[in-house]
């Protein structure tokens, strides 16, 4: 299996495509302003106190309070707040945590109101994303992650992943944690980790508890609601979590940004830092890698997969629900049985491509063809679970039921990924009438001879569709772009951009910026 990574530059967006054989599994947008992501770390103020909730409402500067229940306070909330009230109090002092003495944990089925009150100042970290009418979702049982370890600060356990199979290696791990970590934090030591030297996990340890520390460096004098520490952008946090051997390239469009991840790069993989690739020209990068198209045939109601076979994608407040259908889809000699199950097995792993591309959470309730045998509804279930095992989101999925019904639910951390791929028309705006074809090349060469009377620039370029791009530089000679430079006394540049309407062109200047046309 080889990963690619496609990322999309521009002024108020970063998008992100995820590729595994060629074929696209992820895309994220990361708008450039982008507030109260999934590890952002915030002194906020208690507002409301909930009791017949058992939760507070918390200010953290967005619009509508964020929602912190007793049990997302975390064990050590107590060592956590008076931590706090010393940073906010303290004169220039510099805090550790390990010279701390921990306060007891807190009770598991206590009430909030016993530990917390309304104006309160309070430390807390973002676990869900503003989605839909909801505000964030808090809590404050903070850990800042690397990508080997995960620090825990307030806690003295070296947690192991479980996806770690050797256990001489997780022996290891836990020993060596336990001999450089410093008093009063806690490590989770990510997959990613195994096999590891002491001197990496060492430098990586040190960095996250001065990440930690040198938040709190200024506190004293902050008006809550202020984020104390944000997590990486997201696309250092993509790579951070899931680079690996099997990545082959990095394509970005913009020349800092390629830098900068790749200098990132250098600090985690110094191996892997030739796979990031900067990509030039006209051609926007998704156009010139065929990932625009991908898009366009991955999103919307009706998602094809397979020979005819089709799934129904609906969404709701509550869950989603997918319904699979063979179309007209069918092989000669075999029975109904045979041809439900093949088509419910290439279903599994498109749907479960669906819900890491769309990034669907909540619960999804897949109604697949109706199979009679319990052995094949066995073995459709356990395909599921195979190709589900490569998400990273935290997930659960129930066998079939006799109805061909099958549930599953997956953490939703961020607003659900939707493109909408069914655009109103450029050229008729809508209303389902538009000028001749035939005069549009009249139209473009109007339009040129306006910007050669309005601008002083002497060289432009003509983005169109591919159609039109062949015919305005058709023949050897006489083509109507030499025409137009002749007549015009312009150098011009004609660019096939396949995503364009037929009809649409758009000019550019020497400096690739878009020319409004009035």
């Amino acid at each position: 299996m080889s990963n690619e990574l496609v990322i999309d530059v521009t002024p108020n967006e970063i998008v992100i495509a995820l590729l595994s054989n060629k074929q696209l599994i992820e895309l994220t947008r990361e708008k450039s302003n982008l507030q109260f992501a999934v590890g952002d770390i915030y002194l906020g103020k208690v507002k409301k106190i909930m009791p017949g909730l058992n939760a507070a409402f918390i200010d953290v500067g967005y619009e509508k309070d964020a929602f912190l229940h007793y049990l997302d306070l975390g064990h050590q909330f107590r060592s956590l707040s008076k931590f706090l009230q010393q940073a906010l109090a303290r004169n220039g002092r510099n805090l550790s945590i390990s010279k701390m003495k921990l306060e007891a944990d807190i009770d598991k089925n206590g009430k909030i109101s016993e530990i917390l009150k309304s104006g309160q100042h309070i430390l807390v970290q973002v676990a869900k994303e503003p989605i839909s009418t909801k505000g964030p979702r808090l809590c404050s049982e903070i850990s800042i992650a690397g990508r080997n370890l995960v620090l825990m600060p307030f806690s003295d356990k070296v947690s192991i992943s479980q996806k770690i199979s050797s256990a001489e290696e997780k022996l290891r791990l836990k020993k060596l944690l336990q001999s450089i970590k410093p008093k009063n934090y806690g490590v989770i030591v990510r997959t990613v980790a195994e096999g590891k030297r002491v001197a990496a996990l060492d430098q990586e340890l040190r960095s996250l508890v001065e990440k930690w520390e040198s938040g709190f460096e200024h506190i004293r004098d902050v008006n809550p609601p202020k984020l104390v520490l944000g997590e990486m952008d997201r696309t250092s946090a993509i790579l951070r979590d899931i680079l690996n051997s099997s990545f082959e390239n990095i394509y970005i469009n913009d020349a800092n940004a390629a830098k900068d991840i790749k200098n990132y790069i250098e600090s985690i993989a110094p191996e892997k830092s030739k796979i990031v690739k900067h990509i030039t020209g006209d051609v926007p990068i998704f156009d010139q890698l065929g990932i625009d198209k991908q898009i366009k045939s991955s999103f919307g109601k009706t998602v094809s997969f397979k020979n005819g076979a089709y799934l129904i994608i609906e969404h709701t407040e509550a869950f989603h629900v997918v319904d699979v259908n063979s179309g007209n889809r069918s092989k000669a000699g075999n029975d109904q049985e045979s041809n439900a199950v093949e088509v419910n097995l290439a279903a599994a792993e498109e749907i479960a491509r669906q819900l890491r591309l769309r990034d669907m959470g909540g619960i999804i309730v897949v109604d697949f063809i109706d199979m009679h045998s319990a052995e094949n509804r066995q073995k459709v279930f356990e395909k599921m679970k195979e190709i589900m095992g490569l998400d990273h989101t935290k997930h659960n999925i129930l066998p079939l039921s006799k109805f061909g019904l099958m549930q599953i639910t997956r953490q939703r951390v961020r607003p659900e990924m939707n493109v909408e791929i069914q655009e109103v028309c450029p050229t008729c705006l809508g209303s389902g009438k538009i000028t001749p074809a035939v005069l549009l090349t009249d139209q473009i060469e109007q339009s040129l001879k306006r910007l050669v009377d309005e601008q002083n620039d002497k060289k432009f370029t003509l983005k169109v569709h591919p159609f039109v791009a062949a015919y305005i530089n058709k023949g050897i000679w006489n083509t109507l772009r030499r025409k137009w430079q002749s007549e015009f006394g312009i150098k011009l540049s004609v660019r096939e951009i396949p995503s364009y309407d037929m009809l649409v062109y758009k000019f550019f200047d020497k400096n690739n910026q878009e020319i409004e046309m009035s």
